[in-house]
């Protein structure tokens, strides 16, 4: 009988130890800037222009479309109802008729109840947001779709709408700001969550099974969780994806507060482009740490209060992209600048009428 229970004993401590070893354990430091000093490996490029105005972004997306072709999408946050900090659907639009006219705008309804939550409504948001000048395509209109996670240790495959496979190059458009959860949305955040279906790869992202909360998963856990979401999207396309973000309007709230997000204090910045994901959000952060500390006091709290930084280290370890990166400067002839440069000097945010 002894020998029965220590066997038995010796199974549970032997399950134990394999579930324990095999279960993903979050990693670490997602409330540490690292300074680029201290990083090592290879840089890439990442442009940059304090021009905010359709010219700007065109300008800045041109220095990185070269292998955007065929059937493209253009990855963008619409907003909720009369959003205030989304980026001007005029930008997009002269965007779109100088550079890509064939292309649609690609979305995907939200996890949590709202006006993007049903293709309905969402429908109806786009109308008011004046999203109407191109096909926008809501691609978990139809149904989902699963996309291998090379080298996840949350996720094998991730659920995306299933009209993501339709497109053979993708514009990731980012409206760089904080986030509720996140403590930053760049593209990461965009491509992470906003290709993730509203039923099943956000609630993958975000929810323990069983757990009533809804949003039950964060800080380094729900970055690694985003990330991952991320690179099975970044991954289909291969070559084939390019990212610009503009640093404007930034509230420490993400668009999908819409009319209740936070006030915009961080100045505007400008425009930058990349064919790297994980080099133009770190070059976001650089400039936001940059900033003076009554510039940057929310935008920092914000990020660092959710671990946000965590998404950065954990790119890098996914082999997503370099955090060392040459800016250069398209206001100033190509000159190579740094993060403290493109934040010198900026002007108070004044909100625009």
């Amino acid at each position: 009988m002894k020998k029965v229970i220590s066997t038995t004993l010796f199974l549970l401590v032997a399950s134990l130890a394999l579930t324990a070893q095999t279960k993903p354990v979050p990693g670490t430091g997602g409330r540490v800037y690292v300074p680029y000093e201290q990083r090592s490996g290879n840089q890439s490029i990442v442009y940059f222009t304090r021009n905010l105005s359709a010219e700007g972004l065109i300008q800045a997306y041109e220095q990185v479309n070269g292998k955007i072709e065929g059937r493209v999408g253009v990855k963008l946050h619409t907003g909720e109802k009369n959003g205030p900090n989304i980026i001007p659907r005029e930008w997009v639009k002269a965007l779109l008729a100088k550079d890509l006219p064939d292309a649609h705008i690609i979305e995907t309804n939200t996890y949590y109840t709202g006006d993007r939550y049903t293709t309905k409504l969402h429908r109806q948001t786009l109308k008011v947001n004046g999203w109407t000048f191109c096909p926008v395509d809501i691609m978990d209109e139809e149904d989902t779709t699963m996309l291998a996670v090379n080298g996840g240790k949350w996720f094998k495959k991730m659920s995306v709408g299933s009209h993501l496979k339709n497109y053979d190059a993708m514009v990731t458009l980012t409206h760089f700001k904080g986030h509720t959860q996140g403590g930053f949305g760049g593209s990461n955040k965009n491509i992470g969550i906003g290709c993730a279906d509203g039923r099943v790869g956000k609630r993958w992202i975000h929810t323990t099974p069983g757990q009533p909360n809804q949003w039950d998963i964060s800080e380094e856990e729900f970055m690694e969780r985003m990330t991952e979401s991320t690179k099975a999207t970044i991954d289909f396309f291969g070559d084939h994806v390019t990212y610009v973000n503009v640093m404007r309007n930034m509230s420490v709230s993400c668009d999908c507060e819409g009319l209740a997000a936070e006030p915009v204090v961080t100045p505007d910045v400008g425009i930058l482009s990349s064919t790297d994901i994980l080099a133009i959000d770190q070059a976001c952060v650089d400039i936001i740490y940059a900033m003076t500390a009554e510039e940057h006091h929310d935008m920092v709290e914000r990020i660092e209060s959710r671990h946000g930084l965590r998404q950065l280290s954990y790119m890098k370890e996914l082999g997503m992209g370099n955090d060392r990166y040459i800016l250069i400067d398209l206001d100033n002839g190509g000159k190579r600048i740094t993060a403290a440069e493109a934040a010198k000097d900026l002007k108070p945010f004044v909100k625009k009428k």
